[in-house]
């Protein structure tokens, strides 16, 4: 059973500047919530009961969220609002931080690997998810159950996002064999070279092997970003099974003002 879950937040949101001068790129607000609560929700109704945020130095908003805000709970008890409690209540999973050093590497795989030492190395499988996108569901049902359930015992999976043909050049594209395994991705083809129309939104259940082979990845000294993908291609290589699943939700994007404005209208208005 799958417990256990990462949530990287520790970027700077330089594509959001200035308002993420100051807040935090995974608290934008998504309707009445922060993007990355929808994450937490999502991994809660799929029975994770422990979350590693990766954090910036100079996180302080994600804790404010998620703490027990006496002082809040009781105006609304005297204020007759104690209607309202459960909207700020600490969600009912342990949460820990780990904080990521901006002065250090970067890329995709280095808080995975921070987050990986700070659990002593499990021999257990583990989900990993980016904290400013989500895959949203209107009818409340779990993307993340889903993406442990279609993955096969002690291997990989990841979840891949169907968007328009014309669209594929903006992102990785995921290509799989005829058993819907992992093959490779392709980093923004054409339109005609893409091996489908499914994109890589970094949403991953990881094993042991795997997870092993992220933290050996950033030991390493290398110039530029320590990729995720580098050392999921090579335990796929290695003999690592990885399915590649199809979300069923609506991919939700925070990170650029278009995708955060668009994510508003499709929680606040159902569009």
């Amino acid at each position: 059973m799958i417990t256990k879950a990462i949530i990287p937040v520790a970027g700077w949101g330089t594509r959001r500047l200035p308002v993420t001068k100051a807040i935090e790129k995974c608290m934008l607000p998504v309707g009445n919530r922060p993007i990355v609560d929808y994450v937490v929700q999502d991994c809660i109704a799929a029975g994770i009961t422990d979350i590693y945020f990766v954090v910036g130095e100079q996180s302080t908003q994600l804790h404010d969220f998620y703490r027990n805000n006496v002082e809040l709970n009781d105006y609304l008890r005297r204020t007759n609002k104690s209607d309202l409690l459960p909207l700020i209540a600490p969600p009912k999973v342990r949460l820990h931080y780990v904080v990521q050093s901006s002065y250090g590497k970067y890329g995709t795989s280095v808080p995975v690997a921070l987050a990986f030492e700070a659990m002593g190395y499990p021999d257990e499988s583990v989900v990993v998810l980016m904290g400013d996108d989500c895959i949203y569901n209107a009818d409340g049902s779990s993307e993340v159950g889903r993406l442990i359930e279609a993955t096969p015992e002690g291997e990989c999976a990841m979840l891949g996002v169907e968007v328009p043909r014309d669209q594929v050049s903006r992102y990785g594209v995921i290509e799989r064999d005829s058993n819907h395994e992992f093959v490779r991705i392709v980093e923004k083809p054409t339109a005609d070279e893409a091996p489908s129309n499914l994109i890589n939104v970094s949403k991953y259940v990881l094993n042991p092997v795997t997870l092993r082979a992220i933290s050996e990845h950033v030991d390493q000294v290398q110039e530029g970003e320590y990729l995720i993908t580098e050392p999921i291609n090579r335990a796929v290589v290695g003999g690592v099974r990885c399915v590649v699943v199809a979300a069923r939700g609506r991919y939700l994007d925070a990170g650029t003002l278009e995708g955060w404005l668009a994510a508003n209208d499709v929680v606040v208005r159902g569009t």
